[in-house]
C-alpha cells in the first residue's frame, strides 16, 4: 500500500526553510515521493493552525520511512529544524473499499 507524508508547518525563517525545501524535494523524489499538496490554500477546521501544509505520496510505507531516515533528507531537515515548528506523520493509505 502507498503511504502519505502529512506535514503541518509554521515557518519562522523563510530563507533557511527555503534551503530545506530545495534539498528535500530531490530526496523525496529519489524515494518515489510525489507532492499532492505543497503550501496551497487551506482552511483550519480543528487543532493547531500551521499555515504551511504538505502532503506527499510514496509507493509504500517503507519507502516513506526510508526517505525520512536517508542521509539526503536528514541533511535537508537540518535547515528546517531551526527555521520552523512542524509536525510530520507518515500514514499508510487504506485500500479502496467496494460496498
Amino acid at each position: 500500500m502507498s503511504a502519505l507524508w502529512i506535514a503541518h508547518v509554521h515557518v519562522t525563517d523563510a530563507e533557511a526553510y527555503g534551503r530545506y525545501a530545495k534539498a528535500a524535494g530531490p530526496a523525496i523524489a529519489a524515494h518515489g515521493g510525489m507532492f499532492l499538496a505543497r503550501g496551497g490554500r487551506y482552511r483550519q477546521m480543528e487543532g493547531n493552525d500551521r499555515p504551511r501544509n504538505v502532503v506527499a505520496r510514496f509507493p509504500s510505507f517503507e519507502a516513506a520511512v526510508a526517505c525520512y531516515e536517508s542521509a539526503e533528507y536528514q541533511a535537508a531537515l537540518a535547515h528546517a529544524k531551526t527555521a520552523s515548528k512542524r509536525d510530520l506523520v507518515i500514514v499508510e493509505e487504506t485500500p479502496p473499499t467496494v460496498e
